[in-house]
C-alpha cells in the first residue's frame, strides 16, 4: 500500500529532527554560550589601566563614588589612616568578583607601591613601609571586579603627603590636590595633609 511506502521516509525525517535538537542543546555549545563576553554591567571599561594594568570603570560624576583621606602619625612611628566616602559601600569579604555601582574595595598606595586593599574605613600603615622623608598616600577605589572607578577619564582617588623624621613625623599641608609640595619643617606638630576627593594627579594614577 502506499502508507506502507512513505512510512520509511516518515521516519528518516523525524530522525533528522530528533538529530538536530540534541546537537544544539550539546555541551559545547553551552560551554560556548557560557564563555561569551557579556556587556559591562556599569559605566564603561576604558583602555586606561592603572600600574598594574587593572582596567578604569567610567561612570557618570553627578552621581559617582567619592573617597577623601586623613593621615595622622602614631606614637610608634606608625600611621594612622582614616577614609571618609560617600556615594560608596565597602564590600565584605567574600563577595563576587563582580561590578556593582558604589561598591568595591579601596586599594592604599604609598609612593605607587600597593600596601593594602581595604574593606573598611581605618587601617595602620606600619613605620617600616613609610622611611624618612615625604611620602605620598592615596586611596584609591576600585570595584569588585577589580576594575577602577573612574570619572571623565581619570581614577576616582585622594592622597596625603606626610614626612616621616626618625621617631618624629610632621607631615604638611596642601589644599590643592595636583600642587607639588615641599618637605615641612620636621620640628612642626603634625598636621592632616589632603588633597580632594577624586584627586587625580596623572593618568597613571600616581599622586604627585
Amino acid at each position: 500500500m502506499s502508507w506502507m511506502r512513505t512510512l520509511p521516509a516518515a521516519l528518516v525525517v523525524c530522525v533528522l529532527v530528533l538529530t538536530g535538537i540534541a546537537s544544539c542543546g550539546s555541551d559545547d555549545a553551552r560551554k560556548q554560550e557560557n564563555n561569551a563576553v557579556s556587556p559591562s554591567p556599569v559605566g564603561k571599561v576604558l583602555d586606561d589601566t592603572d600600574e598594574d594594568g587593572r582596567h578604569y570603570r567610567e561612570v557618570d560624576g553627578e552621581d559617582a563614588p567619592e573617597v577623601d583621606i586623613e593621615v595622622q602619625p602614631d606614637t610608634d612611628d606608625s600611621w594612622d589612616v582614616r577614609l571618609t566616602v560617600q556615594n560608596f559601600r565597602f564590600s565584605p569579604d567574600g563577595t563576587k568578583p563582580k561590578a556593582v555601582e558604589g561598591r568595591g574595595l579601596v586599594y592604599l598606595f604609598v609612593d605607587g607601591t600597593l600596601v593594602s586593599r581595604l574593606r573598611t574605613p581605618d587601617c595602620r600603615i606600619p613605620g617600616e613601609l613609610v622611611p624618612r622623608g615625604t611620602h605620598t598616600v592615596t586611596a584609591r577605589l576600585y570595584a569588585d571586579d577589580g576594575t577602577v572607578w573612574a570619572v571623565d577619564g581619570d581614577p576616582i582617588q585622594s592622597a596625603a603627603d606626610i614626612t616621616a623624621s626618625g621617631a618624629e613625623a610632621s607631615p604638611q599641608t596642601s589644599s590643592t590636590p595636583s600642587a607639588s609640595k615641599s618637605p615641612s619643617d620636621l620640628s612642626a606638630p603634625a598636621t592632616l595633609v589632603r588633597t580632594g576627593g577624586r584627586a587625580s594627579p596623572d593618568r597613571g594614577g600616581k599622586a604627585s
